[in-house]
């Protein structure tokens, strides 16, 4: 018996995978955050593992089923938010991963995905820390998207508000990754 996808439908937007090269397709608006997140290969590990385990998500204050434990190309997962019958679900597919190197710096890691039919928008969201030459980490949020129909059109400050409310979750999330083990 075939194996039962968490998921259905295809990726339903122009540009997929352009999270990773940092570009976004005509007519889709685009966002980019980016937060410093403190010091040393210790951090960038911790925050890379947990953006590769959904752990970011699950911090944000999501709700995350997931096809695998990992992020990984053509993983689906459904992220929800909300309460009972007012529980919102985003299925997504994972588009792009770029694992964590070894003890070289500077390097970066992190997965991009995109929307599935049944998520609120059209578009793709990434997750990177970065590592630079000075040892410096970053976090680094792209996306671009539309709402996917006129529902969720009609409620654009509201949408808008949203995605600004959950990105400052996910960044918070990173600090607190970046900051367990160490001393106080």
């Amino acid at each position: 018996m075939a194996e039962k996808r968490l998921a259905g439908g295809g990726l339903n937007y122009p540009g997929i995978g352009s999270t990773q090269r940092g570009t976004v397709p005509a007519g889709y608006p685009g966002v980019l955050e980016e937060a410093f997140l403190g010091c040393g290969m210790a951090v960038y590990q911790r925050v890379a593992a947990g953006i590769l385990g959904w752990e970011l998500q699950r911090r944000a204050g999501l709700r995350v089923r997931a096809d695998s434990p990992v992020a990984a190309p053509g993983v689906r997962v459904v992220s929800g938010f909300g309460a009972g019958p007012f529980r919102l679900n985003a299925p997504c597919q994972v588009v792009w991963v770029r694992e964590p190197g070894q003890e070289r710096i500077p390097q970066s890691a992190g997965f991009g995905y995109g929307t599935l039919p049944g998520h609120p928008a059209r578009g793709e969201e990434s997750f990177e820390v970065e590592i630079n030459g000075r040892g410096e980490v970053f976090l680094r949020i792209r996306a671009f998207s539309k709402p996917a129909n006129w529902f969720y059109a009609a409620g654009g400050l509201v949408t808008r508000a949203a995605q600004r409310h959950v990105t400052s979750r996910y960044i918070e999330g990173a600090r607190t990754l970046a900051s367990e083990g160490m001393p106080p």
